[in-house]
């Protein structure tokens, strides 16, 4: 089940649309640096079409790559919790199209609504978990 399926079958349609009214879309043509590992996170996207790289520098070396996301996947979990910096960076591999979320305004929207809260934090959570076990 892609992320996307997962966050909005956990919301019940009002929640959704709340959710859904602060996305928008973008695109990001092949080979564009969405973020970069320590910039400020203050936003996330979930993909619609095309590939992203989520890889990290190591020391040393050249890049380890930690995933390659594809439609239905989140990008970006560190807008979540403090102190809301990227751990990795990510690039574009094909042209992206996707919904991007501002991050401070869905955070209140957690806030303000229980139930979107916990479907956002146990997406965030599956999401790192996937990551975490590749």
């Amino acid at each position: 089940m892609s992320t996307m399926s997962m966050l909005l079958d956990e919301l019940a349609p009002k929640a959704r649309d709340q959710l859904l009214r602060q996305a928008r879309p973008v695109r990001f043509p092949a080979d564009t640096r969405i973020f970069r590992e320590r910039q400020h996170a203050d936003r996330f996207w979930i993909i619609e079409s095309g590939r992203v790289a989520l890889d990290r520098r190591l020391p040393g070396h050249s890049t380890a790559l930690i995933e390659t996301l594809v439609p239905g996947d989140l990008l970006g979990c560190s807008w979540l919790t403090p102190p809301h910096h990227w751990r990795y960076d990510a690039t574009a591999t094909t042209e992206v199209h996707a919904l991007e979320f501002d991050g401070q305004a869905v955070r209140e929207l957690c806030a303000q609504d229980v139930s979107i809260g916990e479907a956002v934090s146990a997406t965030v959570a599956a999401a790192l978990a996937r990551r975490l076990l590749r």
